[in-house]
């Protein structure tokens, strides 16, 4: 059975000693009132990792990095590796989501040796993937995303799939004001899932959870959670408001 989760990813936002103070918020609150079936993620800075894995409820919380180094180790000044990334407590680590791709020329290639080390050190990435504007007007973004996937992830055995969340972001619906419909996206994870059927199996594919990463707020939460294929969501700007995020939490 899949499971459900809901994934802060906090961007460059809050210093060391303001998002530890908001992680101790958002832990507090999942404790105390959040919903017990629900994984719950923060995503924080690389300077937050271990101080924010230090005081958090890891029973209900969970954390993960934005982005790993495509090495293991070596000459790589300014990167920080997998390992030092587990070194932390942080057990999830974002990869390929639309702002490395875009800003920071993230190829497949790159992809994949950022999930295939991920996995070696026994930790669960979050792969993202998704289109932009120009791509969904065309109405291409079902071979688009399709292509996305089949230079990265549809590389791995069943085995390390298996192991593996995708969260599905439409770029176009990021900051723009335009927004996709639940419609939409249950679509196109719906597309998702038909895609790991026919690559993997069936059952690989009922068990994969895929979230939603565009534009999820307290507001449109509880449609959007209630689309078959919807299995939680990565959320960005709502993430940083404790009280928001738990209302996401609870929209199941």
């Amino acid at each position: 059975m899949r499971k459900k989760i809901v994934a802060g990813n906090w961007k460059c936002n809050t210093t060391v000693s303001e998002g530890v103070a908001l992680a101790k918020q958002v832990s507090d609150l999942v404790v105390s009132k959040g919903a017990k079936d629900v994984v719950v993620v923060l995503g924080t800075p690389f300077t937050h990792l271990t101080s924010v894995a230090a005081i958090i409820d890891k029973s209900r919380v969970s954390v993960a990095a934005q982005n790993c180094a495509a090495e293991p180790k070596g000459a790589f000044t300014g990167e920080v590796s997998v390992s030092m990334i587990q070194s932390t407590g942080a057990t999830f680590i974002i990869i390929g989501h639309s702002e490395r791709r875009d800003y920071y020329h993230e190829t497949s290639e790159i992809l994949n040796k950022k999930v295939a080390l991920t996995l070696a050190q026994g930790l669960t990435p979050i792969y993202c993937c998704g289109e932009a504007l120009a791509i969904r007007e065309a109405g291409t973004e079902n071979a688009f995303v399709q292509n996305q996937l089949e230079e990265t992830i549809f590389n791995l055995s069943a085995e390390d799939f298996g192991k593996i969340v995708i969260a599905y972001e439409p770029i176009w619906a990021i900051g723009t004001g335009r927004t996709a419909s639940s419609q939409q996206a249950q679509d196109m994870l719906a597309f998702i899932r038909g895609l790991i059927a026919k690559k993997y199996n069936q059952s690989i594919a009922d068990n994969c959870s895929i979230l939603y990463g565009g534009s999820c707020s307290p507001a449109n939460a509880n449609e959007l959670f209630g689309q078959p294929d919807i299995d939680g969501g990565l959320i960005g700007g709502a993430s940083l408001k404790a009280d928001d995020f738990l209302a996401i939490i609870n929209a199941y």
